[in-house]
């Protein structure tokens, strides 16, 4: 489950907020104007309210289930896709699971209770009288009819008895150790069975996923092919496909699309072996191959793959079926797997940006991806920015001027089966370090299973961006960046690109503008653009966006002193049409025009536009 998001009104809620947010790895959200230093603030709980629920986000809500039902009604329309959303008193006596009881809010809202030490107040009539909800069977079981659960339940909850048939009267020990009535003529039939076919009417079908299938294939194969392989081979052993619990294979095909394809297909994960591990199975190979343990270190992928998962006590159901390019086979285990504990998962490297690091400016996708990686890998102080959101994950942190050694050493965390955050203030792509990660890639600067890893980068807010908006819009037309740092760039090749910024007319977004060492590169900045664009052009100086100590300033270009401007500033010069305006309050915004006026069809009249300067 996604970390759930903690609603509190007030900062009177907040010590219960902490409480629940390290017992559920979950993340405070405030209201802005009474919760000073919630991690997430938001103006209106309504809107807030109704984007979590959009998202799919689980919701703790600390506040009255009333004002919550009336908050989330008008999105209420299909139960299946209802998120958790539990409400919880203030003084955590009662917690109640309003929505998405089967989806984890009655699961959420006993643990809630259990650590609060107050009433989960679970109404789900299956849940209170079965222990059980027939429609959201556990781990390793799947239902094939979920449509039906509900008349199932309704029936027993009106007196009726069930019987157990087929693989349920002695595997499934989640319905015999449940408070379900069972007869041997019951009227609601429970079946659990991994063979081929449908249900039969009046039954429920649970399938426990006892088998794995283990796919070899070429570089490059075909995703259809090896979807239709497994399809046949499927078929040719009479099983369904909800019995399956993973697709396996050897760790050298962890980034092979063919593999990941099949698993996408039939809903379950892709898992992955050492040629080690697989060379261990093969005394039990049915089809051993010389061949194959000169190109891959073991005697057999589909095989050995599907033997390993399924562990000493499996089986192999169906030897290795081939195609042109891909080979698939067929093992069963005698209980239902946790896909969890198979091989390994082909690791992951989310690379992201979170803006200044306050969570009211990182976006949810950032913080899903944060919330779902085992591993932290950044500068110290991004970590420590993360707040709650950091919480249980294994941190590795690095000091400034160890670039490459970090993006390295998550790339071969990753390259482990981990999942990995590389966090970055700003945006990752904005002279940060997703370019490194690909650099890495591009120079075969990493080890083999760490070339094989999933990357995803997110976009965060940019100093830039920041600036820009704070100061208004002064991004409104052509605008570049330019890093006036000369560690990594010539400063021939500096002086060259602000020249040539400067004959365009471009806004600029100066990076890195000065160090403690480094205070000339800004001032020849700053002359050279008074050649191109007037001296009261105005220039932006911004420091500490969106952290404490926020500062902003506007000055006209003629007057951009060095000494006022610090390694923790963004300078942002106006182009030739870059205009200040000063509202009713006083407040001086600064904006440049995109050339609307005197167009046909936008309203407005042509301004004058000042000259260019010689």
């Amino acid at each position: 489950m996604t970390n759930p998001a903690i609603i509190i009104l007030s900062d009177a809620a907040r010590p219960l907020a902490d409480r629940l947010a390290a017992c559920l790895g979950g993340e405070i959200h405030g209201a802005a104007g009474r919760c000073l230093d919630a991690p997430v603030r938001f103006e209106a709980a309504g809107p807030h309210l109704q984007a979590l629920f959009r998202e799919g986000r689980p919701t703790v809500a600390l506040m009255a289930a009333g004002a919550l039902i009336r908050i989330l009604a008008p999105l209420l329309s299909d139960k299946s896709a209802e998120p958790p959303v539990v409400a919880v008193a203030e003084d955590g006596s009662a917690v109640v699971p309003l929505l998405g009881g089967h989806h984890g809010a009655n699961d959420l809202a006993r643990a809630i209770a259990a650590e609060l030490g107050g009433v989960a107040a679970v109404t789900t009539a299956g849940d209170l009288r079965f222990g059980v909800a027939l429609d959201a069977p556990p781990a390793g079981w799947r239902l094939d009819n979920p449509q039906d659960a509900k008349p199932a339940m309704a029936a027993l909850v009106a007196g009726a008895h069930a019987r157990l048939d087929g693989e349920a009267a002695s595997a499934a020990d989640w319905l015999t150790a449940s408070r379900i009535p069972f007869a041997a003529d019951g009227a609601v039939r429970l079946r659990a069975s991994m063979e081929a076919g449908g249900p039969n009417a009046g039954e429920l079908l649970y399938r426990p996923q006892r088998l794995v299938l283990g796919i070899g294939s070429e570089r490059h194969a075909p995703a259809e092919e090896a979807i239709a392989l497994a399809e046949v081979t499927l078929a040719e052993a009479g099983v369904s496909p909800l019995a399956l619990a993973a697709i396996a294979s050897i760790d050298l095909k962890a980034d092979e699309p063919a593999v990941h394809a099949v698993a996408a297909h039939f809903g379950v994960p892709a898992r992955f072996f050492t040629a080690a591990e697989l060379e261990a199975e093969a005394p039990r190979l049915a089809t051993p191959s010389d061949v194959v343990f000169a190109e891959t270190g073991c005697h057999g992928v589909a095989e050995g793959a599907a033997l390993a998962s399924v562990g000493a006590d499996g089986r192999l159901r169906l030897a290795k079926r081939k195609s042109r390019r891909v080979t698939a086979a067929l093992a069963e285990a005698p209980r239902p797997l946790d896909a969890g504990r198979i091989g390994r998962t082909r690791g992951r490297l989310s690379v992201v940006g979170i803006g200044p690091g306050g969570a009211e400016w990182r976006s949810p996708e950032v913080s899903d991806m944060v919330a779902a990686a085992s591993d932290l890998v950044g500068y110290s102080l991004y970590l420590d920015l993360l707040g709650p959101l950091a919480d249980g994950k294994t941190r590795h942190d690095f000091d400034l001027g160890m670039e490459e050694a970090r993006v390295r050493h998550a790339m071969e965390l990753a390259g482990e089966g981990r999942d990995v955050a590389l966090v970055c203030s700003g945006d990752a792509g904005i002279y940060a370090m997703a370019t490194l990660v690909f650099e890495l890639l591009d120079k075969d600067g990493v080890s083999a299973s760490a070339r094989r890893i999933a990357i995803a980068c997110s976009p965060g807010i940019s100093a830039l961006q920041g600036a820009a908006a704070r100061a208004g819009a002064p991004l409104g037309h052509d605008f570049c960046t330019i890093s006036l740092s000369d560690l990594l760039t010539p400063w021939d090749d500096i002086q060259r690109r602000v020249r040539a910024a400067g004959e365009g007319d471009f806004v600029i977004a100066f990076y890195n503008p000065v160090s403690r060492k480094r205070r000339t590169q800004l001032a020849f900045a700053r002359d050279e653009l008074l050649k191109h664009r007037p001296a009261d052009t105005p220039v932006i100086l911004a420091t500490n966006l969106g952290r404490t100590g926020e500062r902003l300033r506007v000055v006209p270009l003629s007057a951009l002193d060095v000494d006022d401007v610090d390694m923790l500033t963004v300078v942002i010069v106006g182009s030739s049409d870059t205009r200040s305006v000063t509202t009713g309050d006083g407040r001086e915004w600064v904006y440049t025009p995109r050339g609307y006026a005197g167009k046909a069809g936008t309203g407005m009249a042509e301004s004058p536009r000042k000259d260019n300067a010689a």
